[in-house]
């Protein structure tokens, strides 16, 4: 994690990959701007209603909510296959050694 004195536009790899994600379905043409900024917009109006006080440090969880929610719509992977993967994932993440990389 950055020092809150930092310059670094991201704290974690993970939030400009998230980002460079929805870049991507956008310029290959999966969503449009539009889509992506309706879906940006809804995840953070659920997290607000689900009691977020929007002080900038969820942002990121905003994005990665709003990329599952066009996932699902645009059927480019289904609600299982992301329970699966999450669960994949948080194994994974259990059994790898602090400090090294994280491998499915």
């Amino acid at each position: 994690m950055n020092p809150p004195d930092s310059q670094a536009p991201f704290e974690e790899p993970w939030q400009a990959q998230a980002l460079a994600l929805a870049q991507s379905l956008q310029d290959t043409g999966v969503i449009t701007a539009a889509q992506w900024s309706q879906a940006l917009g809804a995840a953070i109006k659920r997290a607000q209603a689900a009691g977020d006080p929007d002080r900038g440090d969820t942002y990121y969880l905003h994005v990665l909510d709003a990329l599952e929610h066009l996932l699902a719509e645009n059927d480019l992977l289904s609600p299982e296959s992301l329970d699966q993967r999450k669960s994949d994932w948080e194994a994974a993440y259990k059994r790898t050694p602090h400090g090294q990389p994280v491998e499915l």
